[in-house]
């Protein structure tokens, strides 16, 4: 524990200071943030893009769709389905799923594996086209889906198959073998301890509340670890430094330290993912900055208090609100909202174009 207790203020600094880091290169943001968040969404542009555009030098919208075949990284499932590094995929596999699956559709899938295999990077429609007579089952989010469709993504999240590459968005795959490790509880347990660490360094600092929750999602990436997972969630206080402030125990990496002055915030405005680090946590965005911060993108429109895309609005240490984008006619609109009174001034007003420019140049468009 340290030392001296942080208090709130010092906390939210160390949290933005330590996600916000200074942009680098594509694979080394990607490196040091252990995993990237993926939506298909595009508002303006997809959850991985806006995350990355403020962590990566010049980055443009579609880079790391652009650049991943070259890259050390993979497309695979962590807490949630995103990209993380190769280096990762020791921990999570061989991953054995929690729902079996019955005789007829094992053998449609080893057909199906087989058929990768033999045609090398397999794009879907190759396999609709060879497995039509598989036909079509309900899908996880309503309507029918090809069972071949729904039989590759089992097959990535088995471990049985990578994605290649994209070709205009749509997953490209190839089989691949991952090596076998050593399955003693022991072995096990430091698995399961390694990705929760991941899990605090991404995310830090974390309520002990959220730490659970997300020891909880680790059994979609991991769900043969549950066990060692909860385990090591439980040692939490052991494992990490931790204290408690205003009544919640917050835990961060063992060799950070919130009360550095280095965390001191800059001046720049930020317009957030909804899935960025930085407001992930609902309940941690709640604590440190006084107000609910909701997604609402499957809201039914009469029901939505912020909009269809919110993205959080930070300026400086402060997120006083957040911002509905859209592009018409090839220039960027946008629809500020607020948690509390406005910010008023030529201080504000400059810093949101600035951060609508690089919006701007991120998206490939012309100035407004």
């Amino acid at each position: 524990m340290s030392k001296k207790t942080p208090d709130l203020g010092q906390l939210r600094r160390y949290a933005i200071a330590r996600s916000l880091f200074k942009p680098t290169s594509l694979g080394a943001a990607i490196k040091r943030l252990g995993f990237v968040q993926a939506d298909p969404m595009r508002a303006p542009a997809r959850a991985q893009d806006l995350i990355l555009r403020h962590r990566v030098l010049d980055y443009r919208a579609g880079e790391l769709e652009r650049r991943y075949a070259r890259l050390a990284i993979e497309e695979d499932c962590f807490v949630n389905y995103g990209f993380l590094p190769r280096e990762t995929l020791p921990l999570l596999h061989p991953r054995k799923a929690r729902r079996e699956w019955d005789a007829k559709t094992r053998g449609h899938a080893a057909e199906l594996l087989e058929f990768v295999r033999r045609h090398g990077p397999t794009h879907p429609r190759d396999v609709l086209e060879a497995f039509s007579h598989h036909g079509r089952q309900p899908g996880y989010w309503g309507g029918e889906l090809n069972v071949s469709t729904q039989l590759l993504d089992g097959l990535h999240y088995r471990g049985l198959l990578r994605v290649k590459r994209r070709d205009g968005g749509t997953r490209v795959y190839e089989a691949v073998e991952h090596p076998p490790v050593d399955d003693g509880p022991a072995a096990r347990q430091a698995r399961a301890e390694a990705l929760l660490d991941r899990v605090v360094a991404l995310y830090a600092p974390l309520p002990s509340a959220s730490l659970g929750y997300l020891t909880t999602l680790l059994g979609y990436g991991a769900p043969q670890l549950r066990a060692e997972a909860r385990q090591a969630c439980r040692r939490a206080k052991v494992r990490y430094a931790h204290a408690v402030v205003e009544g919640h125990t917050w835990f961060w990496p063992a060799d950070e330290n919130p009360l550095s002055t280095r965390h001191a915030p800059d001046e720049a405005l930020r317009l957030l993912a909804p899935f960025d680090p930085v407001v992930w946590d609902r309940r941690r965005f709640a604590l440190l900055w006084g107000w609910t911060y909701r997604f609402e993108a499957y809201v039914p429109a009469p029901k939505r208090t912020m909009g269809h895309y919110a993205l959080p609005l930070l300026w400086g240490e402060r997120m006083h609100g957040w911002a509905n984008l859209r592009v018409e006619n090839g220039r960027l609109k946008h629809a500020l909202g607020f948690a509390g009174p406005a910010p008023r001034g030529s201080a504000f007003k400059a810093a949101l174009e600035d951060e609508l420019q690089r919006m701007r140049g991120f998206l490939g468009l012309a100035e407004g």
